[in-house]
């Protein structure tokens, strides 16, 4: 049986993808549908940075700055945001694919659609940070969808803040989908998937608080 990757399809039947995808012996349309989000995350951080979500660092210091070194800040910021965009969809696509091949016995084709969908998710709450930022000002890590903005009420340490900004309702829906995925196409037992998604998800939130906290000074430096 040949199963031909249709990630929009699948969030309308899952039960049906998911019984195609177990019993698939081939898998059709992978690595095109790789490509075409790997571009989509490329065009996505880079049009956020050309909105300047996240340019505040070198519009302070642009007195200090020519008009020619002021618009070279700003196209080297715009290039870093999407070779950023691009490096974590690799990361995000590939490398939880080989931890779940590692301790299960799901093919590894078949754990990246999962990831694929994954990153569909992950893309679309940056779409939906974009007038959150652009209308009302909100920074990522306090989007009405997230538990930033309660944690930045109970405290003032912006790692606290960063972490729990990471954690949203998005974030909920990608733990479900990964356990159900994994359930339904693997024998490993129940508790050790719940387990495993969610530490892997404990470490990406401690990552991304770490990478936001050190985000300023990383700019500060590149654009003082």
């Amino acid at each position: 049986m040949t199963y031909r990757v249709n990630l929009f399809k699948f969030f309308f039947s899952m039960d049906d993808h998911l019984f195609r995808i177990q019993k698939a012996e081939k898998i059709k349309n992978l690595w095109r549908v790789s490509g075409l989000l790997l571009l989509c995350s490329v065009i996505i951080y880079a049009w956020m940075a050309y909105l300047g979500m996240g340019t505040n660092l070198i519009s302070t210091n642009a007195v200090n700055l020519t008009d020619a070194q002021y618009e070279s800040s700003k196209f080297w910021f715009i290039i870093g945001r999407a070779a950023y965009g691009l490096l974590l969809s690799v990361i995000i696509l590939f490398l939880p694919s080989l931890l779940f091949y590692l301790l299960t016995d799901i093919p590894y084709q078949k754990l990246m659609i999962m990831q694929q969908l994954v990153l569909v998710i992950m893309l679309v709450e940056r779409m939906i940070w974009i007038p959150l930022a652009i209308l009302i000002g909100l920074d990522w890590y306090v989007s009405p969808l997230s538990f930033g903005i309660i944690a930045s009420y109970l405290t003032e340490t912006p790692w606290i803040i960063y972490f729990f900004g990471a954690i949203s309702l998005f974030q909920f829906s990608i733990i479900w989908l990964q356990v159900t995925y994994l359930r339904k196409l693997s024998e490993t037992r129940k508790s050790l998937i719940w387990f495993t998604v969610i530490l892997l998800h404990l470490v990406g939130w401690c990552l991304a608080a770490a990478l936001a906290f050190t985000d300023t000074y990383m700019i500060s430096g590149w654009f003082n």
